[in-house]
């Protein structure tokens, strides 16, 4: 799994003063916040295999389920600090399903089914916290399991899902479920790869 930490946010704003004649100067402001936290997330495991599954097993008017599989995940930082945890889908327009991850293409158009992400019991600093989300990077939020990619997802307090807490350790189970598209549209003549990627990154806030 890719780490990643953004320790500087640039903002680039070009002005201009409105005149009747061409300016002969423009600003460049440059805006950002260095902070001295840093937080490393991290797996139990960074692999799922679901090792050789018979294609005649597979449903051919629905969908099969394959695995549920829960991981632990943490998130530890130097200090106390507001983050969100974001989701890339590394086979991102592979997914059978809306709002999940893709498992990849066979004959690069037909999509093999998908994996969804769920965040079950976290756990901050010591004491049970709630799941939250955010549809807009973080401006607002609201309580939420699913954790959908690109969805900004972290954790708040038990009696308050609009905002964040700052966190120094956390932990949560990460329930992870993978489905297969129904086989009467897949061509499974031949082996087949299960090829799912996602990329889990702290964000912050």
């Amino acid at each position: 799994m890719n780490k990643r930490l953004p320790l500087l946010t640039a903002v680039l704003l070009l002005t201009g003063t409105s005149s009747t004649f061409a300016a002969s100067s423009t600003d460049l402001t440059v805006t950002g916040t260095l902070t001295p936290s840093a937080c490393t997330p991290t797996l139990s495991s960074n692999n799922i295999d679901l090792g050789k599954i018979a294609s005649k097993d597979l449903n051919t008017d629905k969908h099969t389920l394959i695995d549920v599989r829960t991981l632990t995940m943490s998130v530890n930082c130097d200090s106390a600090i507001r983050f969100a945890l974001n989701s890339i889908d590394g086979r991102r327009g592979s997914a059978a399903f809306t709002s999940q991850y893709g498992l990849g293409l066979i004959n690069g158009t037909q999509k093999l089914g998908a994996y969804g992400l769920m965040i079950r019991n976290p756990i901050a600093d010591g004491v049970q916290a709630q799941s939250i989300a955010s549809l807009d990077k973080g401006i607002t939020w609201g309580n939420e399991k699913f954790w959908d990619p690109g969805l900004y997802m972290s954790v708040a307090s038990m009696a308050d899902d609009s905002q964040p807490i700052a966190v120094k350790d956390l932990t949560l189970d990460l329930e992870v479920t993978t489905l297969i598209a129904r086989a009467d549209g897949l061509d499974l003549s031949n082996e087949v790869l299960i090829d799912g990627l996602a990329t889990l990154e702290v964000k912050y806030l």
